[in-house]
């Protein structure tokens, strides 16, 4: 028996415990600072008691190598099964303009096509995506820009689109600023709706600071007035704070103001957080921008001295979450990116784009669904066949079943290329993630 290559072992932050997780195997304990010393003295080649031996390979952290990599295989092709038959997300821009002209927009650099959105380009969405995706199930995010600009105009587009998607029995997510969100719900109440995503990047003179209208203009009480607006009609608010350095200190403030407004305890609102970094030419004073590591260094500092805020949104600390939330890990990740196996993009243009981070961007385009169907059959297949077993940076990593490579389009701009990685800081996130959802309930030796 061999020391599984897919262990990830580390000690927990701020703890004399220890962790070890291997999701080939299911397997993840915590072990106290006795059996971590065990483990150690196994890495560096010294003998252990037999009984903690059999006790690691019983849960697969030894393991017979052969055996291993038939698992492995296996898991694999479950893997590739089940995605196929996972639901597919369509985003679909039905423009690229913005009332907004937020402090960290990367969209700005895109040139904004004289072509406008027409009904007939919305059925040849449509009438694409029912070929296309035929038999697959799928939903519809409509993404921008900002698609719910307050015009009589796009008022009228965004309900030909509803009723379209209403046809066709699709489900439709809104990502919006949510200025206009009040004036929208009526439209919105017609449609399927599975989530409206807004975002608000901390209060009033935090995010007013950050996301402001075109000319100037303060934009949060808006916001919340569209989002109260959405909560009283059932319709379901996906709140994202966009955080870096510049308002880290803000989200205890915006938890205690969800959580006053009463939005926390309604069933149908959730919170994310998202990471500003640098996509494409925004944000060249990286000064202010996290590592995924140092931001979530800083929240889980932050829920140490404002325990209101896992009441607001819990960190998933990589699969620390998910074991806590689900008693067991979740199945192996072969592969982080979506990107033209469960998710697609298209805009107003008629470009086929693999992804949110690629649409709209020069170069990127994978073909056409209007005015003419065209396919770039050898792009496409680059992107479908990136998985850990194609990428050599993850052939010999412990994490590639946690990390799953990353993001493609991230990897592509910082190296050039998709068959390269984004690492993740698994370990790192792990050590956070036990100690913010396990360790405290564990005495120090047993």
């Amino acid at each position: 028996m061999i020391y599984s290559r897919h262990n990830i072992f580390s000690k927990i932050a701020g703890s004399e415990n220890f962790f070890i997780v291997n999701l080939l195997h299911g397997s993840a304990d915590i072990l106290n600072s006795a059996e971590g010393k065990m483990v150690s003295d196994l890495l560096e080649g010294r003998e252990i008691p037999g009984e903690f031996r059999e006790s690691l390979t019983a849960q697969g952290y030894l393991a017979d190598e052969r055996e291993e990599e038939l698992l492995y295989r296996s898991r694999y092709l479950d893997f590739t099964d089940e995605r196929d038959e996972e639901e597919v997300q369509l985003f679909f821009v039905p423009n690229y303009s913005c009332n907004f002209a937020c402090s960290y927009c990367y969209q700005d650099e895109y040139a904004n096509p004289a072509q406008e959105l027409t009904t007939g380009i919305i059925d040849a969405f449509f009438d694409y995506i029912r070929r296309e995706f035929a038999g697959r199930k799928k939903y519809v995010t409509v993404f921008g820009g900002e698609p719910l600009l307050n015009s009589a105009r796009q008022k009228a587009l965004i309900t030909y689109l509803i009723k379209r998607a209403n046809e066709a029995g699709l489900e439709l997510c809104f990502v919006t600023n949510g200025h206009s969100l009040e004036e929208y719900t009526s439209i919105l109440k017609t449609a399927s709706i599975r989530e409206i995503q807004v975002t608000l990047d901390g209060t009033g003179p935090v995010h007013n600071m950050r996301r402001f209208l075109k000319g100037g203009g303060a934009t949060f009480d808006k916001i919340v007035e569209g989002i109260d607006a959405c909560l009283e009609q059932q319709l379901p608010v996906n709140l994202r704070m966009v955080i870096d350095r510049e308002n880290i200190e803000s989200l205890p403030d915006l938890a205690q103001f969800a959580i006053g407004k009463g939005w926390t305890g309604n069933a149908l609102f959730k919170t994310q957080l998202g990471r500003n970094y640098e996509l494409h030419h925004c944000q060249a004073d990286a000064g202010k921008l996290f590592s995924r590591i140092s931001l979530y260094e800083s929240v889980y500092e932050l829920v140490k001295k404002h325990p209101h805020i896992p009441e607001f949104y819990k960190p998933a600390y990589s699969v620390s979450k998910f074991i806590f939330e689900n008693g067991r890990l979740p199945d192996p990740l072969f592969d982080a990116c979506p990107a033209c196996k469960t998710e697609w993009a298209f805009d107003y243009t008629g470009q086929i784009y693999s992804c949110t981070a690629t649409v709209g961007k020069p170069g990127e385009s994978l073909g056409t669904f209007y005015p003419a169907v065209t396919r770039r059959d050898e792009l496409i297949g680059v992107w479908e066949n990136r998985d850990v077993t194609n990428l050599s940076e993850c052939s010999g990593c412990n994490l590639q079943l946690a990390c799953g490579g990353g993001c493609g389009s991230v990897a592509k701009n910082a190296s050039g290329t998709i068959g390269s990685t984004d690492c993740r800081p698994v370990k790192e996130l792990l050590e956070l993630g036990f100690s913010a959802y396990f360790d405290q309930k564990q005495q120090p030796d047993r």
